[in-house]
């Protein structure tokens, strides 16, 4: 593989970068702004500093062109909204009152207003706030924030580019606002958009803005023609305009498909793209079109989704092949680096060889330059890079920890049989309820209770070594016994223990089973000041020993209500890690399938008669075009149903999924083959609800009636009236009441008056139904 130097020296860029601050300064400072600990002039200060952090550490590795906008208080399309005026009807006086209180209010809702939808931002773990339009929707251009954090860059001499949603992508996000009649659809509104588009690019043209990315993720889905002439219609607009900056347009997660020539005719000056995994095909398409004569390329072929290195050797030959397909090819990552943590500096705890193998955001930087380097200078001026480069693949390849020949073997021994319940669901549900006694419209929760600052604390000192390990359990003990006591109290009649003892869903389970690594500072957002640390799936997966099993028999020693089980499914377990790139997801979905079906034999022979398998990332792993989906689907239902397949007819089996849309899932949630399935439906008015009933699911279903990423307390009667709604839909006999989701990131005393109100709820419809 050779590359010779660009005809225009390449430069490096990055589309966006995490928000959150090596320590996570920007949660801690707006979570205090919640509290009311800190002013809103310090949480803006802060915010600041950490803009100027960032560009500075960009800077500093070689990056030529910053982005800005991409900084975010909660999400960047929330922030879009507010940019053209997108702003609910219950929520304007909120926002007209104060701007930073209103724009939380759309994020988390307060007591008397319902915030604004969330759901995942295409095929990731990061959610975003759902944009309410409807036919008497006005925009108006608010270039505030845009032009701010610009002229922040531009002031310490910093060649920056706004980044923005562009107007088809944000259209096409959006859903009709409540109360709108049926049939309209948010994408008729881009004519009246444009125009406010216009005005944003005037505002940072005049700004000092020489390019703006316009982000336009939603075309590398299937699209319609009616929805790609709306593409070539927004960008023959925006790309006519006289006063604007030069428009980058960019796509990413897959390939462009028909989008492409649509893009590549727009009369824009630049697009980014895609060049990793799915996307690859981008490059023989890019060839196909005649490639972007007299435009800038800017080519994505650092992964900005995952955690591995990059192979340079195989990214320079990509870079070099783009070069006659553009009159300049400048070099980035995939996507905005939001969706990996900051620094792999910061793991103290990975076995040095093994970070080698590893490449967060800092490090994905500066893959990007050494490869803009290579492609701008040749390949003798990155010689010493490739080499170092080439050695810690091999190392990574040649691991003894990326295989395990039992773990092999027994995967390679599943059968068909192994993934299908013993007895049809009808014998099932009859065995369950003689063996359940539960009544109609049963309550449960999700699984977690509240993770308070004394059980953080207390998994502190544990690790420190200030506290020892009986010490650590007498108090995750004694926070089972109150979580029991107050379910029992509250009439909740399926408890769980409430899962004090683990710190995240997914990461609990990965550092019990071998082949995962775990992070300490890893962090990555999902939504607003929520941040996980998504573990590393580097080898094949078993589980030495149960995990579970110890608590979950306690938790039921102190009650004789059935306690369920609780497990993190298989899917999820990859959706939420940073999976291995060196072979096929279904098989690592297998190997961890096999691990969690061994814990949840484990568990029925210890007496527990319910048993939950979460699954929220089903549909948030739904491959972004249709003609892949299929095929995932095949082996993400059958790693459901192996790991949950083994039990007798009357262990009743529990899934649960959230924030997505369930849709274009239903068939596959029907082959999940689960007894009950939990989702949620509280911001969503149900609609899931009727999404299964005009499937004909056949089984049990609990849509929620508790909003649990929004601080207020819903009373009995709101409660009651959703579960009205899903009564339209779903038989009372099949029907169960629960949150949305688990309740680990709320107070106590909010989770104790919401519960009770749930439970008033369902007290108060059962009464309603007729006798039997």
């Amino acid at each position: 593989m050779t590359a010779k130097p660009a005809a225009a020296a390449a430069r490096a860029t990055v589309y966006g970068y995490p928000r959150q601050g090596p320590d996570r300064e920007l949660k801690k400072a707006i979570e205090g702004y919640w509290k009311g600990r800190v002013t809103a002039d310090t949480l803006r200060e802060t915010a600041a500093g950490l803009r100027r952090s960032n560009w500075r550490r960009l800077v500093d590795a070689g990056v030529h062109e910053v982005p800005t906008g991409d900084f975010s208080y909660y999400d960047h399309v929330l922030d879009t909204s507010v940019i053209v005026g997108a702003v609910p009807q219950r929520h304007r006086e909120a926002v007209g009152t104060d701007a930073l209180d209103g724009y939380f209010a759309m994020a988390r809702g307060t007591q008397d207003v319902a915030p604004l939808e969330m759901t995942k931002w295409f095929d990731t773990n990061y959610h975003y706030l759902v944009p309410e339009l409807g036919p008497d929707t006005v925009f108006t251009a608010d270039s505030t924030k845009q032009v701010t954090e610009l002229g922040e860059a531009l002031t310490l001499g910093h060649t920056a580019r706004p980044v923005l949603v562009g107007p088809v992508t944000y259209l096409l996000l959006a859903k009709p606002a409540p109360g709108v009649p049926a049939g309209f659809e948010p994408l008729a509104l881009l004519d009246r958009l444009l125009p406010v588009y216009a005005e944003v690019l005037a505002d940072l043209r005049a700004a000092g803005a020489e390019w703006v990315q316009l982000d336009e993720p939603a075309l590398v889905q299937d699209r319609t023609p009616a929805e790609l002439d709306a593409a070539a219609r927004a960008y023959d607009g925006l790309g006519s305009l006289t006063d604007r900056p030069k428009l980058l347009i960019a796509s990413y997660f897959d390939r462009l498909g028909d989008a492409l020539p649509v893009l590549a005719k727009a009369p824009v000056e630049g697009l980014a793209l895609d060049f990793t995994d799915a996307a690859a095909a981008n490059l023989p398409a890019l060839a196909s079109v005649g490639g972007l004569p007299g435009k800038r390329l800017v080519a994505g072929v650092v992964n900005g989704r995952n955690i591995w290195i990059n192979d340079y050797e195989k990214s320079l030959s990509t870079l070099a092949t783009l070069l006659g397909l553009a009159d300049r090819v400048d070099v980035a990552a995939s996507c905005s680096l939001l969706h990996v943590p900051l620094d792999t500096a910061a793991e103290k705890d990975i076995d040095p060889q093994i970070l080698r193998w590893l490449a967060f955001a800092e490090q994905k930087t500066a893959e990007v330059v050494t490869l803009a380097k290579g492609l701008a200078r040749g390949i003798d001026a990155v010689a010493g890079e490739i080499a170092a480069n080439r050695a810690d693949l091999a190392s990574r390849k040649n691991s003894p920890l990326t295989s395990d020949p039992v773990v092999r073997a027994r995967t390679a021994a599943v059968t068909d049989a192994d993934g299908r319940r013993s007895q049809p669901y009808a014998e099932r549900a009859a065995a369950q309820r003689a063996h359940l006694g539960l009544p109609l419209l049963p309550t449960t929760t999700i699984g977690s209770f509240p993770q308070t600052n004394e059980l953080r604390t207390a998994r502190a000192d544990l690790r420190a070594g200030r506290t020892d390990t009986a010490g650590y359990e007498e108090r995750i003990k004694a926070e089972i016994a109150e979580v029991i006591s107050f379910q029992e109290k509250a009439g909740i009649d399926v408890l769980v223990h409430g899962e004090p003892e683990r710190n995240d869903m997914v990461q609990y389970f990965a550092e019990q089973l071998t082949g995962y690594l775990a992070t300490q500072h890893g962090w990555v957002q999902s939504y607003g000041t929520r941040y996980v640390r998504p573990p590393v799936l580097a080898g094949d997966i078993s589980r030495p020993e149960p995990m579970t099993v110890r608590w979950t028999s306690y938790a039921q020693s102190l009650t004789g209500r059935p306690v369920k089980g609780m497990l993190t499914g298989p899917v999820t377990m990859l959706a939420w890690s940073f999976v291995r790139d060196d072979q096929p997801l279904g098989d690592t979905a297998r190997q961890v399938a096999l691990a969690l079906r061994d814990e949840v034999n484990d568990l029925e022979s210890a007496g527990t008669s319910v048993i939950q398998v979460d699954e929220p990332a089903l549909r948030e792993t739904l491959p972004l075009r249709a003609a892949g989906r299929a095929a995932y689907l095949d082996w993400a239902t059958e790693s459901f149903r192996l790991t949950t397949s083994g039990v007798r007819p009357d262990t009743q089996i529990h899934t649960h999924m959230c924030y997505a849309e369930f849709g274009d899932i239903v068939q596959a949630i029907d082959d999940l083959d689960a007894d009950v399935i939990s989702l949620e439906a509280a911001r969503s008015h149900m609609q899931v609800a009727r999404e299964l009933a005009a499937h004909g699911y056949p089984r049990g279903a609990g849509p929620g009636v508790y909003d649990i990423h929004s601080p207020r307390v819903p009373g009995a009667d709101e409660a009651a009236a959703l579960l009205r709604k899903g009564l339209t839909a779903i038989p009372a006999e099949r029907l169960w009441v629960n949150p949305d989701c688990g309740l680990k990131t709320r107070g106590w005393p909010e989770t104790r008056a919401s519960l009770e109100n749930l439970v008033a709820a369902a007290r108060t419809v059962r009464g309603e139904l007729p006798a039997s």
